[in-house]
């Protein structure tokens, strides 16, 4: 039997991260305080749902990665792999055509909104469709 080539992709957002800061390099900006808490509680709960990734894949910049590392830390995947086409602006598109499994993503906005399957591209099932979109206040309703 030949092996599945359909993928399910896990989007998140890297958690609340510093202002940006005039002089600053914008790949160094952290998660603040809240942040680290905020997404050690959603990943702490997706896995408390059940939710483990075969792969989870991040930006590279400071605060995506260290939103992977904690949801690798909760225990949604065995590792963190950094690439170079989730970074803001870049075209993820190359990585997607090659993905198999359960795919979490680490990335920015407005980029992961715009991930979009267009003609022009080929999804390995001919189409794609948003199932849930779920906000941090559904994971953690008695959260801020």
């Amino acid at each position: 039997m030949p092996a599945s080539t359909s993928v399910d992709l896990f989007l998140l957002r890297h958690g609340i991260a510093e202002q940006r800061c005039y002089g600053v390099d914008d790949s160094l900006r952290p998660l603040t305080e809240q942040g680290i808490l905020r997404t050690m509680e959603v990943a702490r709960r997706l896995r408390s749902l059940g939710f483990a990734a075969d792969r989870l894949l991040s930006s590279p910049y400071l605060r995506a990665a260290q939103t992977a590392e904690l949801a690798q830390q909760a225990g949604l995947a065995a590792r963190v792999e950094f690439e170079s086409g989730l970074l803001p602006g870049r075209d993820p598109w190359p990585l997607l055509e090659g993905l198999v499994g359960r795919c979490l993503l680490v990335g920015h906005e407005p980029d992961l909104t715009h991930l979009r399957w267009s003609q022009q591209k080929r999804s390995p099932a001919g189409r794609a469709t948003l199932q849930v979109l779920l906000r941090p206040s559904v994971l953690l309703p008695c959260s801020a």
